[in-house]
């Protein structure tokens, strides 16, 4: 099993005010082009904005998992979003968004994102962690709520 863990960073979690869901797609990418996680900033954005066209990534409980996976990257990272209020990302199940998981890597390696996407999905199914990691304000703190995983 695919550990989340190892794909986090305290530099890719990021407490955000955003009002809309591209103010925080875009508030995200810039911090993963500013950590030296992006090989193409605008390639990046735009794959994820394709993504969101064909079906929104708002999976439901207040989650949203944004991705893309392009050519020429040789592993996998993913930045966390935390929201003081929600927004609207056409959720499955109509709820605003709180906690965004934006995942970027190779296009290359489907069986090690769907790994990714299954042990994520698995961490987040739990309310309490989600509930936490609304309450917790270090970036150290929300990556430890993912160590099992």
């Amino acid at each position: 099993m695919i550990k989340i863990y190892k794909y986090l960073h305290p530099q890719l979690v990021i407490f955000l005010e955003k009002n809309t869901r591209d103010a925080v797609v875009e508030a995200m990418v810039e911090t993963l082009e500013s950590a030296g996680r992006l090989q193409d900033r605008d390639s990046f954005y735009q794959a994820i904005f394709d993504r969101e066209k064909i079906v929104s990534t708002g999976i439901g409980m207040g989650v949203a998992i944004p991705h893309a996976k392009l050519p020429n990257y040789d592993d996998f990272f993913i930045a966390i979003g935390i929201l003081q209020k929600g927004v609207e990302w056409n959720a499955l199940d109509g709820a605003p968004v709180r906690l965004i998981f934006m995942i970027g890597g190779p296009d290359d390696k489907q069986t090690e994102y769907l790994q990714i996407l299954s042990s994520l999905t698995n961490a987040i199914k739990d309310e309490q962690r989600r509930k936490k990691m609304l309450t917790l304000n270090s970036p150290e703190a929300i990556i430890d709520l993912f160590k099992a995983f």
